[in-house]
């Protein structure tokens, strides 16, 4: 059997972990042990993180919309509940967008529940 040197792709695998490990503290961008574990732990990091991101920002909408409905003497329930009743279907980025950047039209959503 032929003898095989490792060598250029072992260096070239070593340098491609370490080339994505730029940038992370201590050891973990330096020593490939290390920098694969970082590695495979912000990756699991960055996919859980993707999911929480949605409801993050879904969050986020909702204290909008909250904030911006409560000078009408109404609550963040119940004025959901009246967009659904009068079939107005914008969805709460589009509604907390509008609360933020155009209060006149926000408000004439408001009246017209």
């Amino acid at each position: 059997m032929t003898r095989v040197k490792r060598g250029v792709i072992k260096n070239k695998r070593r340098k491609n972990v370490l080339a994505q490990t730029k940038g992370f503290r201590f050891g973990r961008s330096k020593k490939e042990v290390q920098a694969k574990d970082a590695l495979l732990h912000a990756g699991n990091y960055a996919f859980a993180h993707r999911k929480d991101k949605k409801s993050d920002k879904r969050k986020l909408w909702t204290l909008k919309i909250n904030a911006s409905v409560r000078p009408h003497s109404l609550s963040y329930s119940k004025f959901i509940d009246g967009l659904k009743k009068k079939k107005i279907e914008l969805d709460r980025k589009i509604l907390a967008d509008l609360a933020q950047n155009n209060p006149r039209v926000f408000e004439k959503i408001i009246k017209s529940i």
